[in-house]
This record gives C-alpha cells, sequence and structure tokens, in this order.
C-alpha cells in the first residue's frame, strides 16, 4: 500500500466495517467510508474518529448511486476496496428477494464499474459461510473447507455466491485485479474500549446480541431453536463464533496478501479463504459463557427448529493461517466480556431508547 493511496471500505458504519476501519487506521492505512445508512449509524464512525484520533471522510450514499461512487473515487486516490455494504438477514431475505438481489448485487456491479474505471486493483469482499448451506450432506466436510462444494439455502446466501462467480470472472478479464473472498463464519463480540460495538435494527438475528438484550432487560427471554440434533453434545446447533476484532484483522491480513501477489497467464488472482477459530460452540455453551463473564442467568425457551438450519457450521481456517499469516486469538469468553462492556455502556445501541 503506497502512502497516498486509500482504502475505501463501503458499508464501514457497520458491525464489522467499523471494527475493521479502526484496525486500518491503527495500522497506518488511510480510509474513506462509504455507508448508506439503512442498518447503521454514522456516530459508529464518530467514536472509531475518537478512538483513533483522526477525522475519517464519510460519504452517506448507496452503491448503486453511480455518480455519489464516482465523486468518492474521483476526489480519493483509492488503491483498494473492503465491500462490506449489503443486507444480510437471512430470514429477511426470503421474505424480500428482489430487494437483496438489488442492493447486493447492482450494488456490487456498480463498485466494480467504477473500480475499472478507476484502476482500482485490491478487492476484499465480505462473503459468508453461508455460501457452503449445508455442509454435512458430504462426508468429511466438517470443519468446512475452502473445497467445500458451494450450495446456499437462502436469497441472501445467493446473493454472495453471485457476487463471488462475478468477481471470479471479473479477475479472469483483468489481468490487474486482486480478490479476496473473505468467506465469515459467526462473528461476535465488540471492541474492548466498549465504544463500537453490534447495533441491531429491531429484534436480533444473531444469538449473542439477542442474548444480551435480554441481560440488559431489552428482552424477556431467549429463544433456542432446537435441541434435538443428533450430532451436537447438548443437542443445540454448533456454530463458529468469532471475535469480531480478530475478523477485522483478517481483512488487513488480506490486504497485505494481495499487494504481494500477482495474477498469472493473463489473467488476475482470485482466492477465498474461511475466517473462523476452526472451533465449535453449542448455543448452551455459548450462553453458559455469557452467563459466566457477566454473572446473568438468562432466561431461555427451547422451541423449534427453524427452516433451513443446520447441525454444524465450524470452518476449517488452515488456508488463512498459512497464506495470510492470520490466526484467531480471542475467545468465546473474550467476546462475551467485551460485548457485556459496550451493551452495559451502550443499553440502546448507538440511539436511544424505543419508545
Amino acid at each position: 500500500m503506497t502512502a497516498d493511496k486509500y482504502v475505501l471500505v463501503t458499508g464501514g458504519a457497520g458491525y464489522i466495517g467499523s471494527h475493521t476501519v479502526l484496525e486500518l487506521i491503527n495500522a497506518g492505512y488511510k480510509v474513506v467510508v462509504v455507508d448508506n445508512l439503512c442498518n447503521s449509524s454514522e456516530e459508529a464512525i464518530r467514536r472509531v474518529g475518537e478512538l483513533t484520533n483522526s477525522t475519517i471522510p464519510f460519504f452517506p450514499i448507496d452503491l448503486r448511486d453511480q455518480a455519489g461512487l464516482e465523486k468518492v473515487f474521483s476526489a480519493y486516490p483509492i488503491e483498494s476496496v473492503i465491500h462490506f455494504a449489503g443486507l444480510k438477514a437471512v430470514g429477511e431475505s426470503t421474505k424480500i428477494p428482489l430487494e437483496y438481489y438489488d442492493s447486493n448485487v447492482s450494488g456490487t456491479i456498480v463498485l466494480l464499474k467504477t473500480m475499472a474505471k478507476h484502476k482500482t486493483p485490491i478487492f476484499v469482499f465480505s462473503s459468508s459461510a453461508t455460501v457452503y448451506g449445508d455442509a454435512t450432506r458430504f462426508e468429511n466436510m466438517i470443519p468446512i473447507p475452502e473445497e467445500c462444494p458451494t450450495g446456499p439455502t437462502s436469497p441472501y446466501g445467493h446473493t454472495k455466491m453471485i457476487i463471488e462467480e462475478i468477481l471470479t470472472d471479473a479477475a479472469a478479464a483483468d489481468a490487474n485485479l486482486k480478490v479476496g473472498i473473505l468467506r465469515y463464519f459467526n462473528p461476535i463480540g465488540a471492541h474492548p474500549s466498549g465504544r463500537i460495538g453490534e447495533d441491531p435494527r429491531g429484534i436480533p438475528n444473531n444469538l449473542l446480541p439477542f442474548v444480551a438484550q435480554v441481560a440488559v432487560g431489552r428482552r424477556e427471554k431467549l429463544q433456542v431453536f432446537g435441541n434435538d440434533y443428533k450430532d451436537s453434545p447438548d443437542g443445540t446447533p454448533i456454530r463458529d463464533y468469532i471475535h469480531v476484532v480478530d475478523l477485522a484483522k483478517g481483512h488487513l491480513a488480506a490486504l497485505a496478501k494481495l499487494d504481494s501477489v500477482q495474477g498469472e497467464n493473463g489473467e488476475g488472482f482470485v482466492r477465498p479463504w474461511n475466517l473462523g477459530t476452526g472451533n465449535g460452540s453449542t448455543v448452551f455453551e455459548v450462553v453458559h459463557a455469557f452467563e459466566k463473564a457477566t454473572g446473568k442467568t438468562i432466561p431461555l425457551e427451547v422451541v423449534g427448529r427453524r427452516k433451513g438450519d443446520v447441525v454444524n457450521l465450524t470452518a476449517k481456517p488452515n488456508r488463512a493461517n498459512t497464506e495470510l499469516q492470520w490466526k484467531a486469538e480471542l475467545t468465546i469468553e473474550d467476546s462475551c466480556r467485551d460485548l457485556w462492556k459496550w451493551t452495559t455502556s451502550n443499553p440502546w445501541g448507538y440511539g436511544q431508547p424505543e419508545k
């Protein structure tokens, strides 16, 4: 990364985006942020600025706004893009699939066209383990390696898969384009300062934000969707939970890697990497870890399984460990402690109490 060049972070006011912006600035990168604020808050960027003693250029535009995006690329010498922006709730995507395809896929295409026009060579994509679908349908694919056949089971997962395919085709056609595809497992936790964290709109879709809202009195109880999975030690689903700070650092590792590689045979470079810990934890194990970290008892109710849920989504992160020289270092206990600090300091997230 050359000294006068910028990293553009799309969706940089969101949960993972804001933590990545903070890590980038702390590592000496210059950053510009684009976010339409449909599921995020500009307050996150203001706080990252406070934590890093910096002023972060911020543009509240939608990626589908080609003219707005063009102004950003014309104003800043952007050498790399980390692309988080997009709609991200699996359940919601089944209700409004066309919105998901339009926002996620169309927005990415506009972004890639603008990058090509301005000869921006490096692209890190925020993908998801949802592209694998139910990896338990194959033998010997848990933990999940990047070689696992893909098979998303929701419109959200399909948008991620389609974007991965678009990036692969774009890199094949452009010898200068270098793409890192980061397939996340389950991000949790918050920055240890307690100043930035996850601030879901409405009812949280993910386990730990919901648990935290129960603990702080915003929700009555946790619903556990199924405790009758045969291949689980306690019957509840197994997931690979990764601290958001570890995940953010994975993006810096990907940037460094892409900066040092070249495509071959007249094509660009594209490579997927799993970002996870390699260790699976059940729902009950995570709830007990939270209770231990906070001293709070979480009331819960076991209900029926959710459609599309699978028993085990654990990463095999060996490729990222080796090729990116990156490894998750923080524990679930660290995540619970940091989440609790964020939640108790910001019981209503970045906003005000609900009316």
